[in-house]
């Protein structure tokens, strides 16, 4: 097993490193670090590694967040999302990690590794913890501007990636609406609405964003920009409420044992909240490992990421994929 790292994309380039040298030691695997060599190497002599198991590619430029993907990619050939990505096309290593612009991830991953036969679009799939399950979220935060054609596309990619990487045998799935009648939400909407109904998907209809925890569906279905403000809009409450508790707990007159063991309860409670856990999402669409973690993502995400990798390679589930929507 080998594994691409994208040190240049993302906001802690030394904590990437760090969550790179971190899996290659706790799982035994070989990696290839992309990135500026001189800021590799530097870093590097910090950390305890097996130098046989860690490659560095040279790498002196980045695809910022402000860019424009496709230019960038054409401009900015030495960047280590063009790089990483040729390097993944390849075949040199299993799978890309990568927690930069999720627009040149989108487009490296189209116009470099190549999408599978059929699709249009490649995609976000993201999980939100339930009552009893996960509910996956799709599109996440990879398409702002869609179609009927292309939600009904992204429905298609979800319930093949749970029915062959979670094995849920007929994902029940939803469309993301301000209420669960027919009928509701902007004409985009209400056009999906018709298409997903009349698909061979499971379909059950409007999910309102306060039942989504409630494990009403398996997947649930949404254009990019609704995802993302989405997830950062859960993102966001959770933090504020795990803090809020924290800080009352502190403030509380329970003894220092009390406050030991509640506060070892909560963090076990909280701990599947924590995006920091998954660390990361596949690009479903795309016919190679592109795995994209977030921005901010620190060594334990980063970690997680290459984890989560890991399982997607061992699993086959993009071949799986390919193989389903090409017919074969």
């Amino acid at each position: 097993m080998k594994l691409i790292f994208d040190i240049n994309g993302g906001d802690n380039k030394s904590e990437i490193i760090k969550g790179a040298i971190e899996a290659s030691n706790e799982f035994d695997t070989d990696i290839i670090l992309v990135g500026r060599e001189d800021f590799i190497k530097e870093n590097l002599q910090k950390l305890d590694y097996n130098k046989d198991k860690v490659e560095i590619v040279d790498a002196k430029e980045n695809i910022e967040n402000n860019e424009d993907p496709a230019f960038a990619l054409r401009r900015k050939k030495d960047s280590s999302i063009v790089i990483a990505m040729t390097l993944l096309k390849e075949k040199k290593a299993d799978a890309l990690i990568s927690a930069g612009s999720t627009g040149a991830l989108l487009a490296g991953g189209l116009f470099i590794v190549g999408r599978i036969k059929g699709i249009k679009r490649a995609v976000l799939p993201t999980s939100i913890p339930g009552m009893k399950s996960n509910t996956m979220v799709i599109d996440s935060g990879a398409n702002m501007d869609t179609s009927p054609e292309l939600l009904l596309e992204f429905a298609t990619l979800g319930e093949v990636f749970l029915k062959e990487y979670y094995k849920i045998d007929s994902p029940k799935v939803g469309l993301l609406n301000v209420g669960s009648e027919e009928g509701k939400g902007n004409s985009l909407y209400k056009e999906t609405y018709k298409v997903l109904k009349d698909s061979n998907i499971n379909f059950v209809g409007n999910i309102e964003a306060r039942d989504i925890m409630n494990n009403d569906v398996d997947l649930l279905v949404c254009d990019g920009f609704d995802g993302n403000i989405l997830l950062k809009s859960i993102e966001g409450v959770v933090d504020f409420a795990v803090k809020n508790v924290f800080h009352s707990l502190e403030k509380s007159d329970l003894d220092d044992e009390s406050k030991a063991l509640f506060s070892k309860f909560l963090m076990t409670k909280f701990k599947n909240l924590d995006a920091k856990e998954v660390g990361g999402t596949i690009l479903l669409g795309i016919d190679g490992n592109i795995i994209k973690a977030h921005g901010n993502s620190d060594e334990r995400a980063i970690k997680n990421a290459a984890k989560y990798a890991i399982s997607i390679v061992e699993s086959n589930v993009v071949k799986k994929i390919k193989d389903k929507v090409e017919g074969k």
